[in-house]
């Protein structure tokens, strides 16, 4: 977008999946301009109709990633002048999940792979037990680490070639959370990850083509915490096999 730029010719995704089409507005070009400011004036000034998702506008939430040109972003953190070409962006909802309303992406299958990959806590005590104490310089403690600013923005989820190719994988950001809870002291259901992602939709159908690292806003790396999954579950089956 060039400096003397009044105006962004911009094409929106409009409907769902099945019945939508594209509708493009013009609308006015500032310094320091985001994507998300571009998507609320024409919600705001142009179609009141226009759906969209956001809410806390400085990257923390994650809610109004979208496909902007063709590439998963959160709209609140992408200025214009970075992506426009020649004075026009394109906005559409998030690849690889299905399209309530316009730029609106239904994120249940999205939270559900997180449940089949065993996603979800495995205390090892009660409420009742003293509190656990972790060494935060162990190895194991450091390699959770890594993963747990995920904030659930479905961003690699939609930029992964494997997920918009099986509807059965798991997908970057649940493995990502399994491979987190297995390095995880507090966690008691290293088996039960281990067994949930070495199915059919499992870590292995990854294909390690590094997108899902490539566009993780908040620079994680998915794609090594799917390596690690791989190698455990390799172990684990071959301990099975020796102890049969």
């Amino acid at each position: 977008m060039g400096a003397d730029q009044e105006h962004l010719e911009v094409t929106v995704w409009r409907g769902t999946a099945v019945g939508g089409r594209t509708e493009t507005f013009e609308v006015p070009a500032h310094d320091s301009q985001t994507v998300l400011d571009v998507v609320s004036w024409i919600q705001q000034y142009a179609d009141p109709t226009l759906s969209y998702r956001f809410a806390c506008r400085v990257g923390m939430c994650g809610s109004c990633a979208m496909m902007v040109n063709g590439e998963p972003r959160w709209t609140c953190r992408t200025h214009v002048q970075k992506v426009a070409r020649a004075g026009k962006v394109r906005i559409e909802p998030l690849r690889n999940l299905p399209v309530i309303k316009d730029l609106v992406a239904d994120m249940d299958p999205f939270f559900e792979k997180w449940i089949e990959a065993e996603g979800v806590h495995h205390p090892t005590r009660t409420r009742a037990d003293a509190i656990e104490r972790i060494d935060p310089e162990s190895a194991a403690r450091v390699e959770a680490n890594t993963g747990i600013e995920c904030i659930n923005c479905a961003v690699c989820y939609a930029a992964c070639d494997t997920v918009a190719g099986n509807s059965d994988y798991l997908g970057p950001a649940a493995l990502n959370r399994a491979w987190t809870l297995f390095n995880d002291a507090k966690d008691a259901g290293k088996q039960a990850v281990l067994d949930a992602v070495s199915g059919s939709g499992g870590c292995h159908n990854c294909h390690s083509m590094g997108s899902c690292t490539h566009y993780c806003p908040n620079e994680l790396n998915p794609m090594a915490a799917i390596a690690g999954l791989k190698r455990e579950t390799a172990k684990s089956f071959f301990r099975r096999r020796r102890d049969a």
